[in-house]
């Protein structure tokens, strides 16, 4: 169990992950504001959303990058299953703009997908960044 928490803490990488949040956090507030068609917002930005959230929790764990990646998927997917359950109205949050935003307020299966493609983008991300940096030292 000990080991699962060995690399917590802020590293080396950790600037990188959090400009990369900062990024990806004022792309998706754009999208969310700005972005009313049927492809963007609703799908690239349930992507990019994975990749937000990875970078977020990436700034503080320095290693267990398809763990990471892993757990993020299941709690996007945990929120998209709430989403069936109507859990912004049963908390009564169903006029809060921001609460809908953010919480989502209609269950749809594609959005899965596309967690499950932002996840892909993540590991591979990582795995190409990774063999990258070991040829740079090999060199």
């Amino acid at each position: 169990m000990l080991q699962l928490f060995s690399g917590f803490g802020l590293h080396k990488q950790s600037k990188w992950y959090l400009l990369v949040t900062i990024c990806l956090l004022f792309i998706e507030i754009a999208i969310a504001l700005f972005v009313k068609d049927k492809i963007i917002r609703p799908y690239i930005g349930d992507l990019l959303v994975v990749i937000l959230i990875y970078a977020f929790v990436k700034i503080w764990i320095s290693n267990r990058e398809k763990l990471v990646a892993i757990c993020v998927f299941v709690f996007a997917c945990f929120i998209e299953f709430l989403q069936y359950f109507h859990i912004v109205e049963v908390l009564g949050l169903d006029d809060n703009k921001v609460a809908t935003v953010i919480i989502g307020s209609k269950f749809n299966t594609l959005d899965i997908v596309m967690y499950l493609m932002g996840t892909i983008v993540v590991i591979l991300t990582e795995k190409f960044l990774k063999s990258r940096a070991t040829t740079m030292v090999d060199r």
